[in-house]
């Protein structure tokens, strides 16, 4: 699963006077399996740019491809989005489901799969993120700790069997043990034969 950008640009309201450029002519290519970091301090066009490899937003020049196909306009973003998933920082502040099953069920549901396959997604993607779905499953993600929710918001994305994760600061926020174990986290995730990308502000990440 090879992500490419070519050429590529973006810009904040382009067609007006305020155009903000946030991207200038970016090539590069990532191939299937790897571990990528992109670093940069507050500003500088990283959480932009991972929001072109699953068309949150469009290059305002050059092109973008997922596995050969141009992210564009027009294109099935749904099928896309199954291929990529992108979790952004503080994803736990997006969970909302009653219970921590319902909200790693919710992106399952969205694609029209059957109720059994959806729950065996639910129980595979906690236990991938290493929690006990007979103990958390039917808990209110509220009641869990921050890194617990980040986890579950993390499973979401895992539940909807991305080839591509990408993580938006992943170690934001959390204490240093649980940034160890974030970190752990993505590279068991790694192993598993997952593309990653990790965002980052910080070298020691």
């Amino acid at each position: 699963m090879e992500v490419s950008l070519n050429h590529v640009s973006f810009a904040y309201q382009s067609d007006s006077p305020f155009a903000t450029q946030a991207l200038q002519d970016i090539t590069f290519t990532v191939g299937d399996g790897e571990f990528v970091g992109i670093i940069g301090h507050t500003g500088s066009g990283k959480s932009t740019m991972i929001q072109l490899f699953n068309g949150l937003l469009f290059p305002t020049e050059g092109t973008v491809t997922v596995n050969g196909i141009e992210v564009k306009k027009g294109i099935p973003l749904k099928e896309l989005r199954k291929e990529v998933g992108l979790v952004f920082q503080y994803p736990e502040y997006q969970l909302f489901e009653e219970t921590v099953e319902k909200d790693v069920a919710f992106g399952p549901k969205n694609l029209g799969l059957e109720e059994e396959e959806i729950r065996e997604r639910v129980k595979d993607a906690l236990r991938q993120v290493n929690l006990d779905p007979d103990e958390v499953g039917s808990r209110s993600p509220f009641d869990l700790s921050g890194g617990q929710r980040r986890r579950v918001a993390i499973a979401g994305v895992l539940a909807m069997h991305p080839h591509i994760l990408i993580m938006d600061e992943p170690a934001a926020g959390l204490d240093p043990m649980g940034r160890n174990e974030m970190l752990a986290l993505l590279q068991e995730l790694h192993g598993k034969g997952l593309t990653v990308f990790m965002v980052s502000h910080s070298m020691d990440d």
